[in-house]
């Protein structure tokens, strides 16, 4: 709007002409100088040069929009602003519906802790029939740890859908709507990415799963390449995926330890670090999630994975529609299941934190195994 011509402003031939005389030809060029300016180079009275800008600005300026208008905008293009659902009543609930269409949905937390068998199952949930709430599409699965499996997947399947993987011919059929990826380095999956870009219009994909992004990372890492500067291009490139292609876009990401001496991303971290440092161990055998503030940033919704007392939790640590939230889980032979679906609310460090009591042992992002 900035380059749009005052020419075609709707404004008096007097003045327009005026504006085009001094080679003031843009809403830039006038909105660029101060009103005192533009009565000193255009020669005329302030009312008129006030009357002017006034009418510019009305012209550029965007409409404001209501919170009203915006939720009745939403619910006609529902099918541009949908979700997928994980069937998981209270996690749907919070998200208003399942994973969102068109932004990162991320799965952090330690090895083992139910992050692929989470994958597992909305990958189903994806490539079900529309008429038994799935999106009827295929699904890109970067398998990065080769943690994929279609035993477990049409396990989980003729559990949780009997009525329909009991028909002949249907497991292999919902299993060949699963289009697995296995690249072996971070240039590998770089060069894949314009192939995932081809199948997502060719083949209905309705679901993109990337499994774990750390792992690529890891890899380039041990190697010396800086983490977050191999990241920016990544990022930037599924975003826009997920934002062109309208899809529910979900990446797991790992663990690491928290170093004694590491910088404080935030000022409120400031009293906590100086506390921890005074003790003892107890600082290096804290967790976050890898990967660092720029990725933490980018994603719009962070699903944190992890065990407090042996008892498995999900919870909503980052999303724009829900407050943070978590609920105990188990798994079953149906994939994950919730124990409860009221949630218990988050406050404080909880947020953040993410906890891996009960579990024997996890894998540092650096490679290195912890008590």
């Amino acid at each position: 709007m900035a380059n749009k011509l005052i020419s075609e402003m709707g404004l008096p031939k007097s003045i327009a002409n005026i504006f085009a005389a001094r080679n003031i030809n843009t809403a830039k060029d006038a909105l660029s100088l101060t009103e005192f300016e533009l009565m000193e180079l255009l020669d005329v009275g302030m009312a008129d040069v006030t009357s002017a800008v006034a009418h510019i600005s009305a012209v550029v300026s965007p409409p404001y929009q209501t919170a009203l208008f915006l939720m009745e905008q939403r619910l006609q293009n529902e099918q541009f602003a949908g979700h997928l659902p994980t069937r998981l009543k209270g996690l749907d609930d919070a998200l208003c519906g399942g994973i969102p269409f068109g932004v990162l949905t991320e799965l952090v937390g330690p090895a083992g802790i139910g992050k692929t068998q989470f994958c597992l199952k909305i990958s189903l949930l994806a490539s079900l029939p529309a008429s038994y709430g799935g999106l009827e599409g295929h699904v890109v699965y970067i398998d990065v740890e080769s943690k994929f499996s279609s035993r477990r997947i049409i396990e989980i399947g003729s559990t949780s859908f009997p009525e329909i993987f009991h028909r002949k011919g249907m497991a292999q059929e919902m299993a060949g709507r699963i289009l697995v990826l296995r690249p072996t380095s971070l240039s590998e999956f770089t060069e894949s990415l314009q192939q995932i870009k081809v199948l997502l219009l060719q083949q209905q994909v309705k679901l993109l799963v990337i499994d774990s992004m750390a792992a690529l990372i890891s890899g380039e890492y041990d190697q010396g390449a800086p983490r977050q500067h191999s990241l920016g291009w990544h990022i930037s490139f599924l975003k826009s995926l997920a934002e062109f292609s309208r899809i529910p876009v979900v990446v797991t990401n790992q663990v690491r330890s928290q170093r004694r001496d590491e910088v404080c991303q935030y000022s409120f971290q400031a009293q906590k670090n100086a506390e921890t440092q005074e003790g003892t161990d107890k600082y290096d055998s804290h967790v976050v999630a890898a990967l660092g503030i720029h990725w933490a940033h980018s994603v719009t919704i962070r699903l944190v994975l992890e065990a407090k007392s042996g008892q498995r939790y999900i919870k909503v640590a980052k999303s724009p529609m829900s407050p943070p939230i978590a609920f105990p889980f188990i798994i079953t032979s149906s994939g994950i299941a919730l124990l409860e679906d009221d949630g218990i609310e988050l406050r404080g460090q909880e947020i953040n934190t993410i906890h891996c009591q009960g579990l024997d042992e996890i894998i540092n992002f650096d490679g290195e195994r912890m008590k």
